[in-house]
């Protein structure tokens, strides 16, 4: 338990379509004052979430084709390119659910490969929606964002019908068998949850109650001494 540097491990976000200003500000302040090391706030917030934490080493996340994954690619490379412009280094694509469903695996493998082409040197999650998912198409799923040339598979947005399981983040470590990473994310709220993703073998968590989390864990490291 000890062993993990959880506040690096979390993406910590607000995403929200309530989310205000401040939200996205304090988020900012929660990142530098506990050492996460990547937050996500929503695109029209980009200026102001770099700006508060430009020198930090902290780095910016931008949710594209947010949260259905039904954009074109167009529109998806556009909000890919000009969030980068503007500052971003992390990028979190929603995967086109339903092309995938209706089994148009080139679609939905150019679809990813042409936002990663476009924004070279950027770090790529791919959010698959498992919950919409059927297993198979989980492993179908993984081998064309491994092929695309993203940097991790992701369980969920957080806004579909459910959200990260143990059970799935071991399918999606299991097929992309170490050549692409892992973040689960949706419905991640407390430590005992976030324990048993990363013993699942996720390489990050995605979560708007990083705090409470990293809050947890401290306590439960010092019960433990």
């Amino acid at each position: 338990m000890s062993g993990w540097n959880l506040p690096t491990l979390i993406d910590h976000t607000v995403l929200r379509p309530d989310a205000t200003k401040g939200e996205v500000l304090r988020l900012c302040e929660e990142a530098k004052a506990n050492g996460f090391t990547v937050i996500f706030v929503p695109p029209c917030y980009i200026d102001e979430a770099v700006a508060a934490v430009v020198g930090s080493g902290i780095h910016v996340g931008i949710p594209i084709g947010f949260p259905l994954g039904g954009h074109s690619t167009t529109i998806k490379v556009a909000e890919a390119v000009e969030a980068v412009q503007r500052g971003a280094t992390v990028l979190d694509m929603v995967l086109n659910i339903s092309r995938l469903k209706s089994a148009d695996h080139d679609y939905v493998r150019t679809d990813i490969a042409e936002v990663v082409k476009a924004t070279v040197g950027i770090e790529h999650k791919v959010i698959l929606e498992t919950c919409y998912l059927t297993p198979q198409e989980k492993r179908t799923a993984c081998r064309l964002v491994v092929e695309a040339g993203a940097d991790y598979v992701k369980t969920s947005t957080g806004f579909g019908a459910a959200g990260a399981t143990v059970e799935d983040v071991r399918l999606l470590r299991e097929v992309v068998a170490g050549r692409i990473k892992v973040k689960a994310s949706g419905g991640i709220r407390d430590w005992k949850t976030t324990r048993a993703m990363l013993e699942a073998g996720a390489d990050r968590i995605g979560t708007s109650a990083g705090l409470k989390i990293i809050h947890e864990w401290r306590a439960a490291i010092h019960q433990q001494e």
